[in-house]
Parts: C-alpha cells; structure tokens; sequence
C-alpha cells in the first residue's frame, strides 16, 4: 500500500500531473509540424521509443528488478507491445491527418472500451450510471467531430477526416487491450520492467515495418531545419514527460489525482491553435467539455474502479 506521508501534496501533485499531461500534448504538435516537414511516421516511433527505451533500460539496469520472464509471460509481454505499436502508429497517423486535439480527445476513449472489453471477457458488466456516462461521451464525441453539421447540410468531407477518425478509434481500441493485458496478465511484473520491454516492443515493430518497406515513406526525414527541430522537440517532450512520469511515480498518488491527466486533450487544443493554427468551433468545445467530463466521472464511477482506474495508473504504460 502507498505510504500518503511521502507523497506530494495533493495540490502540487495535480500540478505535476497537468504539466506533465501538457508535454504529452506538446510532442503531438511537434509529430504534426515534423510531419508536415516531411518526416515519416516510423522515424517519430523510432526516435521516441528509442530513446525511452534507453532511458528505462538503464532505470532498470540501477535496480534490482530483473528482465528475465517466464515464457507465458513473455508472449503477453510481446502481444501487449505489439498493442502499444499499433496504438503509437494510429495516433501519429490521426494527427497527421486531423487537428491534434480532436485526434486526442478521441483516443482518449480508452477507458470505455476497456470497460467493454473487460465486461465481454467476463469482467463486471457496466452499472447504469457507466452506461449513461458512456452516452454522454459519445454524444459529445459526435459534437466535437462535427457530425450534426455534417448530416444537416449534407455536407461532404474530405478523405483525410474519416481516416484520422477512424485511426483515432482503432488507437483507442488498441490500448484499451494493452490495458487490459497489462491488468490481468503482466500485473506481476515490476512497472519499469514492463516498460521497458513494451518500448523495446514498439521500436523492434517499428524498425521491421521500416525494414521491410511495408509502410512507404515512413522512414522519410525532415526536410527542413524546421522539422528537425520539431522531431528533436517531440522527443525531448515525450523522454522528459514519460521519465519524470515514472520517477515521481510513487510520490504523485495516482489512483486519486491520474485524472489530472485528461487536461492533455484541452492543451492539445489550445497549442494546436497557437502553433498550428488549428481552430475549433464554439460547439465543439462544448462537446470536448462532455467528453472529458464524462470520462472525469467515468473513472470515479464506483462500480468500475477498478480498470478504469487501472488504465489512468498505466499512463506511463500509454506513453509507449
């Protein structure tokens, strides 16, 4: 059980924890500015996931946990990151595509399809009160994909819409089942360990996507200096976010303050629009407010404490 006496207080430890969400958000930006350089999707996975994995791997290495698993548990281990792989490609290819926040507005469905997925696998069914929640959401979800508009004026829209949306709800799924794994088969580990190995995961995928030409340009680099430097900006933001995650950790109270987290779609939103120049209407901030709000109460919703919670505690497991 967590000692409450060496945690930070509780105001400071949301601060933290909103800083840290807005860096998350900043390195979405940055992927969108480097993409629009010219740099590819595997590169952004590559660097990121490189360099986390370095970063952990030497956590790792300072402590005691060892990297040696079980075969059972190695298979999970590698199924897990391969969810994390496709999560991470999903959402780099959304907001390659869409405005970054709407990108993580959407994404950030994980925890209801956790829930579902969870309930399907003979889990506990969802109270009313979750249902209702999860309503909420998606009403707000259609508000901020703008999709009232659309049906009342028949109004047509361009390719690249559907498939940001449709990348969105497949990262969303995808990291909901890593969640689910990491919940009920990697419990065990220690948290670091299964970091560690879930990014290595993620840039061995990446690296033999790339490898076997399987995605076209997506080893391409930065044309500019411009989107070197939005590369180099994403992986700072996200090396920096993700390390200081997992070494205050212990200090931070999760399972009361992990909702803190969810300001990173309302920064994405608002660096968006001062970086990218990316605007949403008065209607969509109203359905953005739904959604956060209805996952906000999602998570306190007692009869799904558990892996709703769980999904807010893995955010260092997200960041893979």
């Amino acid at each position: 059980m967590q000692d409450h006496n060496s945690s930070f207080p509780r105001p400071l430890a949301l601060l933290i924890l909103a800083t840290l969400a807005c860096a998350f958000a900043g390195n979405h930006v940055a992927a969108r500015v480097a993409f629009d350089d010219g740099a590819g999707l595997l590169v952004a996975i590559l660097c990121r996931s490189g360099i986390t994995a370095l970063v952990l791997l030497g956590l790792v290495m300072l402590g005691s946990d060892p990297l040696r698993q079980t075969a059972t548990t190695w298979r999970w281990q590698i199924v897990a990151g391969l969810c994390v792989a496709v999560q991470s490609y999903c959402i780099y290819s959304a907001v390659a595509r869409i405005p970054v926040g709407v990108a993580l507005l959407v994404v950030n469905l994980s925890p209801v399809f956790l829930a579902l997925i969870t309930w399907l696998l003979g889990g506990p069914a969802p109270t009313r009160r979750a249902l209702g929640l999860m309503a909420l959401i998606i009403l707000g979800l259609l508000v901020v994909l703008d999709v009232p508009r659309i049906i009342l004026q028949a109004q047509a829209v361009n390719r690249d819409w559907y498939e940001g949306v449709v990348f969105c709800l497949v990262a969303a799924v995808a990291f909901a089942c890593a969640l689910w794994i990491t919940h009920n088969r990697l419990a065990g580990m220690p948290g670091k360990v299964r970091s560690c190995l879930t990014m290595l995961v993620v840039f061995v995928a990446a690296a033999a996507l790339g490898g076997a030409g399987a995605i076209p340009g997506g080893l391409e680099i930065p044309r500019s200096l411009a989107g070197w430097s939005a590369l180099c900006v994403l992986v700072m933001l996200y090396g920096a976010a993700f390390s200081a995650l997992f070494i205050l950790m212990p200090r931070l109270d999760i399972t009361r303050n992990a909702p803190a987290m969810n300001v990173e779609p309302v920064a994405a939103l608002l660096l968006g629009w001062l970086v990218l120049g990316q605007q949403v209407g008065y209607l969509q901030i109203v359905g953005a407010s739904m959604v956060l709000g209805g996952i906000l109460l999602l998570a306190q919703t007692r009869g799904h404490q558990g892996p709703v919670h769980g999904s807010l505690r893995q955010k260092n497991g997200k960041r893979c």
